[in-house]
């Protein structure tokens, strides 16, 4: 019997699986998978552990994915690319770059699992360009009885919609067919702004830019807005001793420390936000897209985000910053915003309307119950979908209400899944059963 934990990147969940398992192929995934019906154990294939809630953990019979990682066929002619679920993102990226190919937008976090990644609905920022869910064209997956499936827009559509965003509620999603784009270059331009500006701004630089996202930090005036939009070249990166000193340095090393002091002394908090929104000064430099999209997060964190309806953006990030007052919250991590179009998977955080993204942190050592549910209490007021990934404390009894398809998506898993082989605690929470 193993004793191996099971821990996710964060730190805050962890779980003792039955036995572990490394599959090499569908083939295995679907023996593993009627092995463990057969002994009467649930079974789950988690991805790098980037998800802050319990989506991955199992007691049963634990996948790894480092076995299926290959890419089966690489077209550049439609810019269909199909990989194998346990493909970190970055050597997706990596292998794009080589065909001439790129997916047309990404979060900023390249470490997770193609499957990890988007069962979660991870999905960036975009004015035209939704996140990962949008970009797949095709699944292959092992369901609760071991036999293998593949789903499109066009083959068992119902079912591609569901498992786009599934949650490994529907099988365990062994490969995607990814719809790519001709590669190309973005210009990144970074600049601290003032609140009232950013605030006054924000449709206006949202419709001039394809990928616009702002950090407000707390306790201070300052923000940091980031465009990028797409350019013809030449590619013009940082240098690359600005890049260390700004990204790894600033952004990494010295960021850790300023966490550390925080937490031992929090009256900093206030003057070193402060001074954080002024360092990470205003810098323009050209890249190609997924170095631009994604960027290096060594100091750990717990995170809660919420997706809302677009134009509730402002009165929602007026009302959170209202309530740092009346809280008295005293919180060292920016809060991040980001914008995307509808989407079409069923739970997918920005199903069928236009929505803001309000992420909130806090360092992995310092507790986040109070300011967590407190931020929650106000999206949730404003019809807030909490990110599959993150942590919340919603239920089936809540999301029902926020998801149009949930109940379709709830009977959907019943008639695939009906005796829970892919259960957990997590999955009892937000679907009830």
């Amino acid at each position: 019997m193993s004793v191996e934990t099971w821990r996710n990147w964060a730190g805050n969940e962890k779980s003792v699986p039955a036995r572990v398992v490394t599959p090499r192929s569908t083939e295995e995934v679907a023996a593993a998978v009627r092995a463990a019906a057969a002994d009467g154990l649930a079974i789950r294939m988690p991805g790098t552990g980037h998800s802050f809630t319990g989506v991955a953990l199992t007691d049963g019979v634990l996948l790894r994915p480092s076995g299926l990682t290959g890419v089966r066929s690489i077209d550049t002619a439609t810019g269909l690319v199909t990989a194998e679920a346990g493909l970190p993102l970055w050597r997706l990226n990596q292998i794009l770059a080589e065909h001439g190919l790129a997916l047309a937008n990404m979060g900023d976090i390249q470490e997770q699992t193609i499957a990890g990644a988007s069962q979660t609905g991870t999905h960036g920022t975009g004015r035209d360009h939704a996140g990962l869910a949008s970009q797949i064209a095709g699944l292959e997956l092992v369901l609760a009885d071991g036999s293998v499936v593949t789903c499109s827009a066009t083959e068992r559509p119902e079912l591609f919609d569901a498992a786009r965003v599934g949650l490994g509620a529907l099988g365990v999603v062994t490969a995607i067919t990814w719809r790519t784009v001709p590669s190309f270059l973005l210009c990144a331009r970074e600049e601290p702004m003032a609140w009232d500006e950013v605030l006054g701004r924000v449709d206006e630089l949202e419709a001039d830019n394809e990928h616009f996202e702002f950090y407000w930090f707390p306790h201070s005036e300052g923000c940091l807005t980031k465009r990028n939009n797409r350019v013809e070249g030449p590619r013009d990166p940082l240098p690359k001793f600005k890049a260390w000193l700004d990204d790894e340095f600033i952004s990494n090393k010295v960021f850790g420390v300023a966490q550390g002091l925080t937490r031992r002394m929090p009256s900093t908090i206030g003057p070193i936000n402060g001074i954080s929104a002024k360092l990470l000064g205003a810098r323009t430099f050209t890249d190609t897209s997924h170095e631009v999209f994604t960027s290096s997060r060594t100091v750990r964190f717990k995170e809660q985000e919420y997706a809302i309806p677009r134009e509730h953006l402002v009165p929602a990030l007026r009302e959170i910053r209202a309530a740092f007052d009346r809280r008295g919250w005293r919180i060292s991590f920016p809060i991040e915003v980001r914008l995307l179009p509808a989407e079409d998977a069923w739970l997918s955080m920005a199903h069928d309307r236009r929505s803001a993204f309000i992420a909130v942190h806090v360092y992995h050592r310092n507790d986040h119950k109070a300011y967590f549910e407190g931020v929650e209490e106000i999206l949730t007021a404003f019809e807030g979908r909490p990110h599959w990934g993150k942590m919340h404390t919603r239920d089936a009894a809540y999301l029902e209400t926020v998801y149009p398809r949930f109940g379709d998506f709830t009977k959907l898993r019943d008639e695939l899944d009906p005796d829970r082989l892919f259960r957990n605690a997590y999955l009892r929470r937000v679907f009830g059963a």
